[in-house]
């Protein structure tokens, strides 16, 4: 019998890639906004304000280094955690774990690790990284047990085929230990993230397939004497009408040309990715059938990689969709929208309420009335 998911964690997203009304920033109402420290700093106080408890930033060459971005807005904020993604083909296990420290201490224990192995070749041989999909993800799991090694307390040796390292330590131990998020849908990462990580994350695929990926990678790690915590990440639109939510996907879609579409797939058909590839497979590169679960739209996945799937409802819909999730096993939700703040602040007056109404997450204390939400129509798993 699977546990009983502990009570939701809501997280939003840090454009440092930069943001817009759309989704790449390419239309005429797209209004762009460069991610410049101030309108990461608005952006940031907002997540924190609305009650969510982390951000997550992004890694690659097309948009802000996500440690230099994230340092700096340590004292913007006073409670608000930073999900740092990084490569670790870009820096040593031991650099990454001093770094986390530091990064600890100074935020106040605020710092979470994001681990992205990568799957996209090209990407990759920008940072000088030739390695291949599965070699990619053997040193992932090489250098996070590093990484835990050097935080030990005692100078810890590894010999490796990827890393051969001699007294890996850190001043301090970071206090507590930065939890790791780490995501991949083939067979070689569900490995890693059993052995490895705090949180295996997923992107937004239909309940039904990507259920049966939580049991595997419980499973595994039962095996690893471990437990392993489920995140996912999803889009959201949400309105106070499920007809309003549902006329912004067209708008978006509009500002999606043909050729823009075509181009986007045509790059993403070469990615090594097992999760970009099973994006691609929800929408088939086409904007027909774009709905391919209750209240999940594929339409993001079009003309971007990485997460491709949004929640389009009413509040009480969009509510209804994250409990389902929950009851399968996700506890932590790392959710963005377009543009970001304005998104943000419909999922945290309107849906988050919602949850904690249901008692699905913490209620912080902040006066946030909403209907109690309605679950009897999902079942419990």
């Amino acid at each position: 019998m699977n546990p009983s998911p502990a009570p939701i964690r809501l997280h939003w997203f840090l454009p440092t890639g930069g943001d817009s009304r759309d989704v790449l920033a390419v239309g005429p109402d797209a209004h762009r906004r460069e991610p410049t420290l101030e309108y990461l700093s608005v952006l940031a106080r907002t997540a924190e304000d609305l009650g969510f408890e982390a951000v997550l930033t992004p890694t690659g060459t097309w948009c802000e280094d996500s440690w230099v971005s994230t340092a700096a807005l340590i004292r913007e904020t006073t409670r608000l955690k930073f999900l740092v993604a990084f490569r670790p083909g870009s820096i040593t296990p031991t650099l990454a774990a001093q770094m986390a420290a530091t990064f600890q201490r100074h935020s106040g224990g605020r710092a979470l690790l994001n681990v992205v192995t990568g799957g996209d070749a090209g990407e990759q041989r920008r940072f000088g990284d030739h390695l291949g999909h599965d070699a990619r993800y053997a040193r992932t799991d090489e250098f996070l047990a590093i990484v835990r090694g050097a935080w030990s307390d005692e100078p810890f040796d590894f010999e490796g085929e990827h890393y051969h390292v001699q007294g890996a330590t850190t001043r301090i131990p970071p206090d507590p230990l930065p939890e790791i998020y780490f995501g991949g849908a083939s067979g070689a990462a569900e490995e890693v993230a059993a052995r490895r990580a705090d949180v295996y994350l997923t992107w937004g695929e239909p309940p039904a397939l990507v259920a049966p990926r939580i049991v595997r990678v419980r499973r595994l790690a039962e095996r690893e004497g471990r437990t392993v915590r489920f995140g996912i990440r999803l889009h959201v639109i949400t309105r106070d009408t499920a007809s309003d939510a549902w006329a912004e996907t067209e708008r978006l879609l509009e500002q999606m040309d043909d050729d823009v579409i075509a181009l986007a797939q045509q790059g993403l058909e070469k990615s090594e990715s097992v999760g970009q590839q099973r994006m691609r497979e929800l929408h088939g590169g086409t904007r027909e059938s774009l709905v391919v679960a209750p209240n999940l739209w594929a339409g993001i996945g079009l003309v971007r990689g990485g997460a491709g799937t949004a929640l389009v409802g009413d509040h009480d819909e969009v509510a209804e969709r994250i409990a389902e999730y929950h009851a399968l096993g996700f506890e932590e939700f790392i959710l963005s929208g377009h543009p970001h703040v304005e998104e943000a602040y419909w999922v945290g007056e309107h849906v988050r309420p919602r949850l904690v109404a249901a008692g699905l997450v913490a209620d912080d204390g902040v006066d946030r009335a909403a209907p109690k939400l309605n679950l009897s129509a999902i079942s419990a798993r």
